[in-house]
């Protein structure tokens, strides 16, 4: 809900531009971006406007030639992004980012519960894997994300909207199983209730499925216990101009766009504590 206090809070008037990050959110993300090598030529653009020029595409929701003459060049910061979503470092960044915050406010590192939904999101001409969407009637990809209890992403796996619910949730699970060794309780609404989602579990481990209901006299708008957390988490995601639609060829760029948002809502969480 925007109050006057919200307000304030995210216009971050003191910067030059409300993406670009303070002292204190890059101190908390410096360390794990690349030092500058000691051999070869040295680089000319910081990592941290690099990094900026990046949160202004996601935020804006801008095309990669649309970048602003302030920022480095469009092919420098391209080949970074690119860089950085191959060799997985979004995804890392965001797990340690996740693992720190809830430290940080006395929980356990790792979240023994989560929450999981989708949500189905159009597609632009540029192409790529989509899939017909029964329930939309249109050509669409799905995220599908888990958050912990507190509405923080725990994994999202993007993937065509022809996947139904049960059918996502495993590709989903099965991604951390490893990194979240406790995480084995996950709330859902009922589009992941039968038994062929418990069916489909067995084979990646141990996990209870506990199915959060609608009541039967609930007129209009209802808020879930649970579910109301990931629904908000998907809410604080598209507020992201460049998530507002799936303008990704790749599926590969799309999570790696959900990714970056992710971060940016932990690092400005962390530096507020």
């Amino acid at each position: 809900m925007w109050t006057d206090t919200t307000r304030t809070q995210y216009a971050r008037a003191e910067l030059a531009l409300p993406s670009d990050l303070t002292d204190a959110e890059w101190a908390v993300l410096e360390p794990f971006f690349p030092p500058p090598s000691h051999v070869g030529r040295p680089r000319k653009w910081p990592l941290r406007r690099i990094v900026e020029a990046i949160l202004y595409l996601l935020r804006g929701g801008l095309p990669w030639r649309m970048l602003p003459p302030c920022f480095p060049p469009v092919s420098t910061v391209r080949r970074w992004f690119y860089l950085w979503r191959d060799n997985r470092l979004w995804l890392s960044l965001n797990h340690v980012l996740l693992l720190i915050g809830r430290e940080a406010v006395g929980r356990e590192a790792s979240p023994s519960a989560g929450v999981i939904d989708s949500q189905s999101v159009k597609t632009t001409e540029s192409g790529g894997s989509r899939g017909y969407d029964a329930g939309k009637k249109i050509k669409r990809r799905k995220r599908h994300i888990l958050t912990d209890t507190d509405g923080n992403l725990v994994h999202a796996v993007i993937h065509t909207a022809d996947i139904q619910d049960r059918d996502g949730a495993p590709l989903v699970l099965a991604e951390i199983i490893h990194r979240f060794p406790w995480l084995r309780h996950v709330f859902a609404d009922g589009g992941y209730a039968g038994d062929k989602l418990r069916q489909a579990l067995r084979r990646v481990g141990k996990w209870t499925v506990e199915i959060v209901k609608r009541s039967d006299k609930a007129k209009g708008f209802e808020v879930l216990p649970r579910r109301w957390v990931v629904e908000r988490t998907l809410a604080w995601l598209n507020r992201n101009r460049r998530l507002a639609k799936d303008f990704e060829q790749t599926i590969a760029s799309a999570t790696a766009w959900l990714f970056i948002a992710s971060i940016q809502l932990l690092t400005r969480r962390i530096t507020r504590l």
